[in-house]
């Protein structure tokens, strides 16, 4: 263990400079160990020594909560962040998400969550409701409605946004608005061009 940690804090001093220079990201990966004999703080820690803690600029602490099952079968899990340290924002916030095997991070589940934080969903009982109409009973049904209309899922995920005062989605490539945009846009270029030819 000791010539490990020797190792990573070499490699690590070695690296970093690489790293600022090609403006690149690392990731690492890391377990939790049980320290043996603490009496006081948390018995966790993560192997490889010290050096991996100091010269992180984030760490996360990803942990399962729980389990999302469809039927009998697990599709996925509830998984838990806690930024454990940041040296680029303010850290110790935590994040909860679902998983989905073989997808990924629950897009349509993060807009039904924040939909209802932001009281743009209705969450009554069991059932999910957006202007009034029912998207589905139980939040497993809310997710799968979105999922199979992606224009709704948008509208909420756009009002969400405008309410955390975060730019709004661009409209749909093949949408009337998206066009009409890019045609104004286009527009407006060739009569820059025009004036800057003059």
């Amino acid at each position: 263990p000791g010539l490990q940690a020797r190792l990573m804090s070499q490699a690590l001093r070695k690296l970093t400079a690489s790293i600022k220079k090609t403006n690149c990201m690392v990731i690492f990966i890391n377990q939790i160990r049980m320290k043996i004999g603490v009496m006081f703080g948390s018995p966790e820690t993560t192997t490889g020594g010290n050096a991996l803690k100091f010269y992180a600029s984030v760490r996360l602490d990803i942990r399962r909560i729980g389990t999302i099952k469809k039927g009998e079968e697990a599709i996925g899990n509830e998984t838990k962040v806690k930024v454990v340290k940041n040296k680029v924002s303010p850290p110790f916030k935590t994040a909860e998400f679902d998983i989905l095997f073989g997808e990924g991070i629950s897009r349509e589940g993060e807009i039904i969550d924040m939909g209802v934080t932001a009281k743009i969903v209705d969450k009554s009982g069991a059932w999910y409701a957006y202007n009034g109409e029912k998207i589905g009973q139980g939040r497993d049904n809310a997710r799968e409605f979105l999922r199979e209309n992606p224009t709704l899922s948008r509208e909420i995920e756009n009002k969400v946004r405008d309410s955390l005062g975060i730019p709004l989605l661009a409209a749909d490539a093949g949408s009337e608005d998206a066009k009409a945009a890019a045609k104004a846009e286009a527009k407006a270029e060739a009569k820059a061009a025009k004036q800057q030819q003059a």
